[in-house]
């Protein structure tokens, strides 16, 4: 198979699809790797690295996009890059469609049939492709947290940790996923004061058995919610409904029992956010003030760590890719009910439930097109 990876062009998004290391377990399994030049610097990955993994390195995305049967990127295509693709080719990358109509009606338009990272489980129902960037931008919230907290950045002017004789910041974790685990790690490693919120019993009762009386847990309730927000520093936003579009949490008129100067990092602004005033930002303006709280929803944390969050990516999605280049999209996706979760389109079909049910679209079954 004629493999593409062009060089990423979201603001500030230094990550690529594809590590030399991937490239070369690609090419050995004799598939032919089409890299767009100079893909990989944001990352440190030299072209040089990839020819002598034996990928071809072509000098514009168009050629990339022309060559490639599949192409391998990290975030959703732009809408320069969706003009490109077209019908019988594979898109492989995070999609993150539930809150993104324009995006949909793009891919359904190319006709194109696009693989979400996002969707995909494993037979333990977990996340396997969203995991590993979500333990990265979990991490992340905690240290952009801890920065905006300071006075020059716009925040109370708090040390995250305290020091002998003053308290530490109060850290409120809303949700105890991935995300949520990884955010609750660095704040208490940091000596933060911790209390997560979550909807699975289940899940409170591991956090508890893992960090005991370095956290506080809660059901996620409205009025937990509301109870716990006044004395929050820093909020991580840390939900996560696959698919769909993450629920809103914390409304505008909440805000306001909040203190001056709190930072909210909202990780699942991918989906919408889950504070009624999240909107995407990027990494050169990330931040910006609504009722005296400071919000940092940047939809691509992870791509500021571009050297950790690629290997780490590639990791994941490598045994995935090669299932589809060694077997077809088709087989690939027949074989294993998990990774058919993560078809979204399919020839100008969307074959996404969730997203579907949230753009009011019509929903065809992917299992339709694997009959033939």
């Amino acid at each position: 198979m004629r493999i593409g990876c062009p060089k990423e062009i979201k603001n500030n998004e230094n990550r690529v699809g594809l590590t030399p290391a991937g490239t070369k377990a690609l090419v050995a399994s004799g598939h032919q790797v089409y890299l767009q030049k100079t893909a990989g610097e944001g990352s440190e990955f030299l072209d040089s690295e990839y020819t002598q993994a034996g990928a071809h390195l072509l000098a514009t995305a168009d050629e990339v996009f022309d060559q490639a049967e599949m192409i391998i990127k990290v975030k959703e295509p732009q809408a320069s890059e969706i003009k490109k693709l077209k019908q019988g080719q594979v898109l492989f990358t995070y999609l993150h469609l539930a809150p993104d109509l324009e995006q949909t009606q793009g891919l359904l338009k190319s006709k194109v049939t696009a693989i979400a990272y996002e969707t995909i489980m494993d037979r333990d129902h977990r996340l396997p492709l969203l995991t590993p960037m979500s333990e990265v931008a979990g991490r992340m919230s905690v240290q952009v947290g801890a920065q905006y907290l300071q006075k020059t950045m716009g925040g109370r002017g708090m040390l995250l940790g305290g020091v002998p004789g003053v308290p530490p910041a109060h850290v409120l974790v809303l949700g105890g996923g991935v995300v949520g685990i990884n955010a609750i790690k660095i704040a208490v490693g940091m000596g933060a004061r911790v209390t997560v919120l979550d909807r699975s019993l289940p899940q409170l009762r591991y956090l508890d058995d893992i960090f005991g009386s370095s956290i506080e847990t809660l059901w996620s309730s409205q009025a937990h919610i509301e109870e716990t927000l006044p004395s929050a520093d820093l909020v991580i936003g840390a939900v996560l409904v696959p698919g769909a579009s993450a629920p809103k949490l914390i409304t505008r008129a909440m805000l306001k029992c909040m203190k001056k100067g709190s930072v909210i990092v909202d990780v699942a602004v991918d989906q919408g956010g889950c504070v009624e005033t999240t909107h995407a930002t990027t990494h050169a303006d990330p931040v910006y003030m609504v009722e005296d709280v400071l919000h940092y929803s940047v939809a691509n944390m992870p791509g500021a760590v571009p050297r950790t969050s690629t290997i780490a990516l590639t990791n994941a999605t490598l045994p995935y890719a090669l299932k589809l280049a060694n077997a077809g999209w088709k087989k690939a996706l027949t074989d294993d009910p998990g990774f058919l979760l993560g078809l979204n389109t399919h020839e100008g079909h969307l074959t996404c439930e969730p997203v579907a049910q949230e753009q009011k679209l019509t929903y065809t079954a992917p299992t339709s097109f694997l009959r033939s």
